[in-house]
């Protein structure tokens, strides 16, 4: 008996030996914790990978894992893909993150789950902590104009309704999610001008139909922001100040830190500024939180939350292309701003995310979330305007309340090292409602509600030099009904190449994209507008075709064409010439092809430099009878430029940092819509530039000057935007360490 003991315990060590506890370390270059990189123990090629994420001290920790020598690959999104091995007798390692070309930085948008750029099936850009903290946007648009493909059209100056085209799409094709919850108002509305980038970790933006990952308004672009994750065992409190021309002024505070199982960040940002003309002033404050807590190895909480407030003027369309004296028919018109018009918003989101793991390679999310957006417009009507049609003087205002809340599960299981399957579920309830009480005498509103449901899944597969992701969603709509949306990329390495042409890969992808109607489109109602619950959604048919070739393994040239085709568009008709009244109807057809051009290159482990050519050129092919210029069958689709480029070079070191960025916008096609007989947007170049140097550890001095050859110049015509523009401050760090 007793030896049967012992040969117990000799086996039970044994065991013990042999199913070891490794702990692997992630940490980025500044040697900061990553939290929430994904950690793949790989123990032999094609087998079932292990995988952990890293917890707020960036650890990861696998047990009852066999004899080694044991290979990590680590997935951490905005750096590079970073292998390493453990040598048999180990059981700690720490692996340092680098930065890398877009092409190779780890990305989330494209997938829902990390993965490398080059085999992501999309194009996607990114901006990280360290180059938002240089550039130092006063909100998203100032950020995304320097990216690939983006064409950011301001109405005007700070605050200023801000769009986004890509890609030939509309402005309301693109869908826009904060912290994992959408913040675009249904039917794909957001106004770039006045999202705040405050406190930002990075921003991923991604081109290309997406509505199979992303559901409605993912028709040509998705836009993906995150908020900053503590990282410190000591905690950090960060603020600091500047001040401008224009009477610009911006404070800002953060806490921050992570101790055992916990992170938090809790932070707060306000921006004032009275711009350079009538009635420009503009004011937003933000307020949020990001808090997680890792409850055991398997379950893990997080809750974030974000208020923002903004109030800007709106003095309207009254300089076009430099000039606001027009004569028109022997009749001279003399425009002046508008003193008595005002914008406002009011949003706040919040979600509440469980992780759980199950198993070695299923990861659970279970998401919930609300995201409310209050909008307000609003004229005195005490500045009247003149033109060819007559003299407008009518006070108005438009309120919007539009609540969305839901719940979210997204499931992902590695079968393979070259195989994962992402599968999900959500549910919207989507309730708003539109008014413009004033004037009385046109008052108009309506209240309506939307219960929606969808199902996706995702494949991508890795076989050897072809990578193929294919997935789709159904989708339940209650004002379009059920459909479908299909997607399938294909990636394939044609040559592996040497050092001089490092590498050459072929891609390919269908998609189909889907936007709901707005609400104002479906349920508002007047004596002038009759409401149409029966919309369709708008659709697209995208197609990609492209190439990268990398260069020197410093330089990768990108080229790619794309194709879509727009249909069911939601267009106003008269349906009663007498009574004018109207209604909405999916009748227009448009058309949007051309190619992207960029060269990305990674210099050093300090300096990255991306630049980037865009043609596109637009059509419209089906516009409803007795339409007129610029919305008449065959014209071009208004303020798409056919040419725009964008370049952003950064360096990033440890005692100053500085950012070039420059965004050229071709001529493109705008209106007045006064009678004035402008049809058209000349182009424009904007330099940005900007730095920061850092005293000590405690203390950074910043400055930045945005378009700082203080060119002339209008994204939107009639609204001249700000010359040349800087601010100056200084940062404060404590503890932290």
């Amino acid at each position: 008996m007793r030896a049967f003991r012992c040969a117990v315990a000799v086996l039970t060590l044994a065991a013990a030996a042999s199913a070891a506890e490794i702990k692997v370390r992630v940490i980025d270059p500044q040697s900061a914790a990553v939290v929430g990189a994904q950690v793949w123990l790989l123990e032999e090629t094609g087998s079932h990978p292990v995988v952990e994420l890293t917890s707020p001290e960036g650890l990861a920790i696998f047990r009852g894992v066999g004899t080694g020598p044991h290979q990590f690959r680590v997935l951490a999104p905005g750096f590079a893909v970073e292998t390493a091995a453990l040598p048999a007798t180990g059981d700690f390692i720490t692996i340092q993150l680098r930065l890398a070309p877009a092409s190779e930085t780890v990305v989330v948008t494209a997938t829902r789950t990390p993965v490398e750029g080059s085999s992501a099936g999309a194009d996607v850009a990114t901006l990280n902590h360290e180059q938002l903290q240089v550039m130092n946007p006063v909100a998203a648009d100032d950020a995304v104009r320097f990216l690939p493909g983006a064409v950011v059209n301001t109405a005007g100056q700070r605050g200023g309704l801000s769009s986004l085209f890509v890609r030939g799409g509309d402005s309301n094709y693109n869908k826009v999610i904060v912290d994992g919850v959408s913040v675009t108002e249904p039917g794909g509305t957001i106004d770039f001008g006045t999202l705040s980038l405050a406190d930002a970790d990075r921003l991923e933006f991604l081109r290309g139909a997406q509505s199979t990952l992303y559901g409605s308004d993912a028709m040509t672009s998705v836009v993906q922001v995150w908020t900053r994750t503590g990282s410190t065992p000591v905690p950090e409190f960060r603020f600091g100040a500047d001040a401008g021309n224009y009477g610009t002024e911006s404070g800002y505070a953060s806490l921050a830190g992570a101790h055992d199982r916990f992170d938090y960040n809790v932070f707060g940002n306000q921006f004032n500024t009275n711009g350079s003309g009538p009635n420009d002033d503009y004011s937003n404050s933000l307020e949020g939180a990001n808090v997680g807590v890792s409850v055991n190895d398997r379950i893990s909480l997080r809750l974030r939350a974000r208020h923002d407030n903004s109030v800007t003027g709106t003095p309207g369309a009254w300089d076009f292309n430099g000039s606001n004296v027009f004569d028109v028919f022997g009749t001279t018109y003399v425009l002046s701003p508008d003193l008595g018009g005002r914008a406002g918003q009011n949003n706040l989101l919040a979600s509440l995310d469980l992780a759980v793991k199950t198993g070695p390679n299923w990861t659970h999310h279970f998401t919930g979330f609300e995201y409310n957006l209050k909008t307000t417009n609003l004229d005195t009507g005490i500045s009247p305007e003149n033109t060819p049609f007559g003299t407008i003087n009518t006070p108005f205002e438009a309120l919007v309340n539009v609540n969305r809340a839901g719940f979210d599960y997204q499931g992902n299981y590695v079968e393979r090292t070259w195989a994962e399957t992402t599968v999900g579920y959500e549910f919207e309830d989507e309730n708003g409602s539109v008014n413009d009480p004033v004037p009385a005498a046109y008052a108009s509103g309506g209240h309506g509600l939307r219960l929606n449901e969808a199902a996706y899944g995702q494949q991508a597969l890795n076989l050897g030099r072809l990578n193929v992701i294919a997935g789709g969603r159904f989708v339940h709509n209650t004002t379009f009904g059920n459909t479908g949306v299909p997607r399938v990329a294909l990636g394939f390495q044609a040559f592996r190449g040497g050092h001089l042409f490092s590498g050459t890969r072929l891609n390919f992808s269908y998609a189909t994209g889907i936007k709901e109607p707005r609400f104002e489109e479906t349920f508002v109602s007047s004596q002038y507008q009759l409401p149409n619950l029966n919309l369709k959604a708008e659709r697209n048919r995208a197609l990609e075709a492209g190439f990268q070739q990398n260069l020197l393994s410093r330089f990768v040239f990108i080229a790619t064409y794309f194709n879509n085709l727009f249909h069911d568009q939601i267009e106003f008709v008269t349906v009663n010439p007498n009574t004018f009244v109207g209604e909405y109807f999916n009748l227009e057809k448009s058309f949007a092809q051309g190619a992207e051009v960029e060269l990305q290159s990674r210099l050093t482990q300090r300096i990255s430099w991306n630049t980037s050519y865009t043609y596109t050129s637009t059509q419209i092919l089906l516009a409803p009878a007795g339409s007129f210029a610029p919305y008449a069958q065959g014209d071009p689709l208004l303020r798409r430029p056919r040419h725009s480029a964008a370049t952003l070079l950064t360096y990033l070191g440890s005692r100053w940092g500085g950012n070039l960025g420059g965004s050229f916008v071709g001529p493109r096609p705008d209106s007045d819509f006064d009678g004035f007989g402008i049809d058209h947007t000349p182009g424009y170049f904007l330099l940005d530039v900007g730095g920061w140097y850092k005293v000590n550890s405690r203390i950074t001095v910043y400055a930045n000057a945005e378009n700082a050859l203080d060119h002339f110049y209008e994204e939107v015509t009639g609204y001249p935007a700000l010359r040349a523009n800087f601010r100056a401050g200084m940062r404060f760090r404590i503890g932290g360490e």
